[in-house]
């Protein structure tokens, strides 16, 4: 049987089939502050799905970008008075130790938004040369009215991505769009801002065309899976998907996986409210397998609350663990049961609990963690 994965697009459970390559693209991180667990939490499950993809006989070309042309790390370095890219180098770097840390394969590619700009361009001149955008001074807007399948992945109503689209830095009352959900592909730069030119004027990317250029660039016109958190359904997720057809023509993506967000006191952990717990923190206190343990015993698709008894708890379950290394027991049939309830739309928690009962009963759960992505052969270690 096929592994069977939610689609957030079809709004079920369904079979993933993709052929023995498996593209993946999960939007990554702008880097303008420290990874923190609602960031590993989307990675983390992601490079679950990987590794039971790897162990079911695919392989998996997986591209995380770096968004280092945005908003945010602008303005985060305007604050801290540096290079933006200076500050985005420091922050990918941080990122990358904490993902090597958790236990993460490497990516295929993790490429710039900055390095793609040429790509952009040429993205930006086939969805005007196609009739879906226009022009208003010096900024490119997509235009909505020309795809029809605008809002088939989130199912929102035109009120509902109105109200995300003005949270989430839409700006749907711009005066210069035709319609409020237009989207900005190019648009002028602020003074301090980088800038590049254009034969519609000189500028920088919006923020969605970016991930449409990588995309294309790393992994073709259709990709197998496409995924990152539940917050970037709207806008970003449903932009890419019209920008990037009206571009080639082709289905952008064959499945759409999301991650649901992890919160704290009551909010979704973001940067913007501060909210946060930092993995690079947890790990001067836990060992990384604890970490991630923590993440996969709730399920990708159910939004959860940080607790302080998080890390204790799931502690005690990598010491019990690595308790049954060199025990006897039925590892096999362990190792199938797990793969079974990965197959079941990456039940994650199903997968521990199993774990959890071989483990009292003796059984060495070596082989099972490790397809979860927990490798049970050193000793705990911190720092």
């Amino acid at each position: 049987m096929p592994i069977r994965l939610y689609d957030t697009a079809r709004r079920e459970v369904v079979p993933f089939e993709p052929g023995p390559l498996v593209t993946m693209y999960t939007c990554g991180i702008t880097p303008y502050d420290a990874t923190h667990l609602g960031h590993a939490s989307t990675f983390v499950f992601y490079d679950v799905l990987q590794r039971r993809l790897i162990d079911l006989g695919h392989q998996v070309r997986c591209v995380r970008n770096v968004t280092d042309v945005d908003d945010p790390l602008f303005a985060k370095a305007r604050e801290l008075g540096v290079h933006y890219l200076d500050l985005a180098a420091g922050e990918e770097a941080r990122f990358n130790r904490d993902m090597e840390a958790l236990e993460a394969l490497p990516v295929h590619s993790a490429p710039r938004a900055s390095s793609a700009i040429s790509d952009i361009r040429g993205f930006i001149g086939m969805v005007l040369d196609r009739g879906y955008a226009y022009v208003v001074d010096g900024s490119v807007f997509f235009d909505v009215s020309k795809s029809p399948g605008f809002g088939e992945i989130s199912h929102y109503t035109n009120e509902q991505m109105v109200a995300f689209a003005r949270e989430r830095g839409g700006n749907p009352d711009d005066p210069a769009k035709r319609n409020p959900l237009d989207f900005v592909l190019w648009h002028p730069s602020a003074p301090d801002e980088p800038s590049w030119d254009a034969m519609w004027g000189p500028g920088r990317p919006g923020w969605h065309i970016e991930c449409s250029a990588l995309a294309l660039r790393e992994l073709g016109t259709t990709i197998d899976l496409h995924g990152g958190g539940t917050d970037l359904i709207f806008p970003h997720h449903e932009c890419e998907r019209a920008q990037s057809e009206a571009a080639t023509g082709e289905p952008f993506v064959r499945h759409w996986m999301h991650v649901a967000m992890v919160h704290m006191d009551g909010e979704k952990m973001s940067k913007s409210l501060g909210n946060l717990v930092f993995v690079d923190k947890l790990r001067e206190t836990y060992d990384p397998r604890s970490i991630r343990l923590g993440i996969i015993e709730h399920h990708y698709r159910r939004e959860w609350e940080w607790d302080e008894s998080l890390m204790p708890r799931n502690h005690a379950r990598l010491l019990a663990w690595l308790g049954s290394v060199g025990a006897g027991g039925s590892a096999t049939s362990l190792l199938d049961a797990v793969r079974e309830r990965l197959d079941d739309d990456l039940d994650t928690p199903g997968a521990l609990a199993l774990i959890d009962e071989a483990a009292k009963r003796g059984t060495d759960v070596t082989p099972a963690a490790a397809v979860l992505g927990v490798n049970l052969g050193r000793p705990v270690s911190v720092g």
